[in-house]
């Protein structure tokens, strides 16, 4: 019997030195866009619980430092509203995977305490303010877009983004989209020359410049304009409708993007066509190089990706955002078998 417990105690040993995950706690680094912010926090203290020795961390500096971050490898996986360019790409040590997490919506909010209706924005007109060609809030563009509504007489304070941002990439995606000047004199990338306004870090930062500005205007992901209790207005599709963002018109934006879907899922869903589509949707993407050094931390990584994929889908509505098409989640489990976990 003591000869059984001892062969017992050792193989126990032995196990708990040869799988170091089962005796300590492993943390694994992330940085990256503050759009999927909220899902990702939900997401890494519910796979804790389930996981109490791995510690997923994340920081939330905007979709450009999580490139650079990972680039540099000085985390072990990035995050982006943006697909990395190709020379981006390429700057990389290694080859890096887009994953789509979830989708999301960025809306335009404002501060405008006389107004008790939801205002309306064409793509045109939001182009024009961000342009510095519309400059108050009686402007006939305006006015056109929210008949019997009294606008007032006031000036508009543009708001941006000030860091790398993919929220700013998915707002320039679509402007670029609906306004040949706008493409043409700031473009589309997380990092822009705006002709106009105040810059503010992060989805918090803008918020709260807006929050604080009488008469701003200016973009953030859904949750933060519901979380800071601040106006948003609907935004004209491709069909001329006026859609306020909701999960079903993310998911409808999403519809056909399975059928469409790249091999590398680097794709933009903006100004989508369809019924009750929202036009300023977008998929968020979870970096990760095919071929890491530290192995163990990339079998962790596939493994809560593919938590995230399935049971970690059911906490996106909650917090604004829309759960992927079971088809791209389709498409997806397959491609996380290309990352080398031994």
């Amino acid at each position: 019997m003591r000869i059984a417990r001892f062969l017992l105690g050792a193989a126990l040993t032995t196990l708990l030195v040869a799988s170091p995950a089962l005796s300590q706690t492993i943390q694994i680094n992330g940085a990256g866009a503050t759009f999927p912010y909220p899902i990702y926090s939900k997401w890494f203290s519910e796979y804790n619980k389930l996981h109490p020795n791995i510690q997923i961390n994340y920081q939330s500096i905007g979709s450009g430092g999580g490139i650079r971050q990972l680039t540099n490898q000085t985390v072990f996986f990035g995050a982006t509203d943006g697909p990395m360019t190709p020379d981006q790409l390429l700057a990389a040590p290694g080859k890096v995977l887009h994953f789509p997490t979830v989708l999301g919506a960025v809306v335009p909010i404002y501060n405008l305490s006389e107004i008790g209706s939801d205002l309306k924005f064409s793509g045109e007109t939001l182009a024009g303010v961000f342009l510095g060609k519309i400059t108050r809030w009686n402007d006939p563009a305006l006015a056109k877009d929210n008949p019997g509504v009294t606008l007032p007489d006031a000036e508009i304070t543009v708001v941006h983004r000030s860091d790398g941002s993919g929220t700013s990439y998915i707002w320039c995606d679509y402007l670029a989209k609906v306004s040949p000047d706008y493409k043409k004199t700031v473009g589309v990338a997380t990092s822009v020359n705006w002709p106009v306004g105040l810059g503010g870090k992060g989805n918090e930062g803008v918020a709260g410049l807006v929050k604080q500005t009488p008469g701003s205007l200016g973009y953030v992901e859904l949750i933060y304009a519901s979380h800071n209790q601040i106006s948003y207005g609907a935004v004209k599709n491709l069909e001329g409708e006026f859609v306020k963002a909701t999960v079903e018109a993310v998911t409808a934006a999403a519809s056909s993007a399975a059928s469409k879907m790249p091999a590398d899922f680097r794709v933009s869903i903006t100004n989508a066509p369809g019924k009750g589509v929202y036009p300023v949707s977008s998929f968020t993407w979870l970096l990760l190089f095919e071929n890491p050094k530290d192995k163990q931390r990339s079998r962790l990584m596939v493994d809560f990706m593919k938590w995230a994929l399935s049971d970690g889908q059911k906490f996106a509505p909650e917090l604004g955002y829309a759960p992927l098409p079971q088809g791209v989640i389709d498409l997806e489990l397959p491609a996380l078998a290309k990352i080398k976990v031994k």
